[in-house]
């Protein structure tokens, strides 16, 4: 079937439309800004600092959290100390973590470059998830892959440094395999890889080596991770769209930080049964199709790799599939112009698109084909929306006050040193009372399909901050606080 193109009209409309800033990376002249962009980039990392899990640092700063999780990984005699809570919980979802990772690495790598002052603090964030993540694979052929019962810590709303719900370790291993989980935590450690290059190139040595272990791990041995672990996993994360998409991910990853040609044979002969060219037009800690076809095209464009053309091919059909009035068109926007997915957590969509976007861009513009557009779906996330609210917290006058985070919304250890029960929390988390520890940084799930937004402690689908949310909008940050003259 004939590709359908994007004309250079529909790509800039929808380009201007979704956020994507494709300008050249050292622009000659700065665009206008609207909202300190430089802020909300020093904003959207802090918040990884109140997701950490295990002993912090004396850099910590966000100081109303302290250590917790110190005997994490202890009932299976191996060390799963550290790494981050996936979002509102005190669950370590191994699944999220490693695409959280990813997405966090392939922000610095493209857009490192520009983040100056906050390139250390995103490098440290990187870091926190890496170490643990060679914990988590320090054996061979098995992956620890989360941390916790969900369900008796779902029954829970406690700090995570009062948490008593079982700290129960869950891996997969040849006899339960799980392609999805491993394959992208050989991604992450691929891509953390590319980060630490430079600046520590022994650990960045060490997390290749483990990457290549890993994926062959996920390679060899294939399966989908809630199959064995559905009780555990589902359905929190369950991998709704099965392995294929994160072995062609890793693999596309791999090859992007190892440069062994082995990697791009593996795409070449694979690449169709692993579902390239598939239709898919969603992009999260689920599904990867989208993502490695954008990873793709950059061999392709920049660096000539003729044998990927058709990922270009395929990353075009990913526009059209976001421009209304296409023949491909996949995509509903609210009345305010917001991207809009899913009800549940839709904001992940939105920034892993919108940074998908401004990364294909940047490729077009090395490969000589520019296009200029502005910042809306970033703007609209800082408060240019119909209720004029910032659905970061902590950035601007008016941002969610109550959101469903059990750490943010029960008094810190500082206010009341006194342990908190697993059922005590829910009289605060029930309340109309603001959260008496501001999250900084954290992204919540956002506004429904109409633009409203109750701000309800309750509503875990639009309340609910999440890792996954933020990580790829600190890409975008950087690049939009570069080009407009804030970094």
């Amino acid at each position: 079937m004939a590709l359908f193109l994007p004309s250079p009209v529909s790509l800039i409309f929808f380009l201007f439309l979704v956020g994507a800033v494709a300008l050249p990376v050292h622009p000659r002249h700065h665009m206008a800004a609207t909202h300190n962009y430089r802020d909300a980039l020093t904003k959207s990392i802090i918040f990884f600092e109140g997701q950490r899990s295990g002993r912090l640092p004396p850099s910590q700063r966000l100081k109303w959290r302290r250590d917790s999780g110190l005997s994490d990984g202890s009932s299976m005699h191996v060390d799963l100390v550290g790494g981050y809570y996936d979002a509102g919980d005190n669950v370590k979802f191994g699944f999220p973590m490693a695409f959280t990772t990813t997405m966090l690495a392939w922000s610095v790598v493209e857009f490192g470059g520009v983040m100056k002052g906050e390139l250390q603090n995103a490098r440290e964030a990187i870091r926190w998830a890496s170490d643990y993540l060679l914990k988590a694979t320090a054996h061979p052929n098995t992956v620890y892959v989360q941390v916790g019962d969900a369900n008796k810590d779902h029954a829970c709303w406690e700090r995570p440094e009062d948490m008593d719900t079982p700290r129960t370790v869950f891996k997969v291993d040849p006899s339960n395999p799980g392609s999805d989980v491993a394959a992208e935590t050989a991604a992450a450690l691929a891509a953390a890889s590319l980060v630490f290059q430079k600046t520590d190139p022994a650990y960045s040595k060490l997390l290749r080596r483990r990457a290549i272990s890993v994926f062959e791990f996920a390679d060899k041995y294939r399966g989908p991770y809630s199959n064995g672990l559905k009780s555990a996993v589902c359905p929190f994360y369950c991998s709704y769209s099965g392995y294929q998409d994160e072995l062609l991910w890793g693999a596309a990853w791999l090859h992007r930080a190892t440069r062994d040609p082995a990697y791009l044979s593996y795409i070449q002969v694979n690449g169709q049964t692993l579902g390239a060219d598939e239709s898919d037009s969603i992009f999260g800690w689920d599904n990867k199709h989208v993502g490695a076809r954008i990873l793709l095209s950059k061999a392709f464009l920049v660096q000539n790799v003729k044998s990927l053309y058709e990922y270009k091919g395929h990353a075009d059909t990913f526009i059209c599939s976001l421009v209304p009035g296409t023949p491909f068109s996949q995509t509903q926007y609210t009345p305010g112009g917001l991207l809009f997915k899913m009800s549940d957590s839709n904001m992940q969509y939105v920034t892993s698109t919108s940074f998908l976007l401004l990364t294909y861009a940047k490729y077009l513009t090395y490969s000589g084909k520019v296009v200029s557009c502005g910042a809306a779906t970033v703007d609209y996330i800082l408060g240019d929306n119909p209720l004029k609210m910032s659905y970061m917290v902590g950035y601007g006058s008016r941002y969610p006050e109550r959101i469903h985070h059990r750490g943010s919304s029960l008094p810190s250890v500082a206010a009341h040193p006194a342990k908190i029960p697993c059922s005590a929390g829910f009289s605060l988390m029930n309340s109309g009372t603001p959260n008496p520890n501001v999250l900084v940084g954290a992204v919540v799930g956002g506004p429904d399909v109409k633009d409203r937004f109750p701000d309800q402690r309750s509503d875990y689908e639009q309340s609910e901050p999440a890792t996954y949310i933020n990580a790829p909008l600190v890409g975008a940050l950087a690049y939009l606080a570069h080009s407009s003259g804030q970094l």
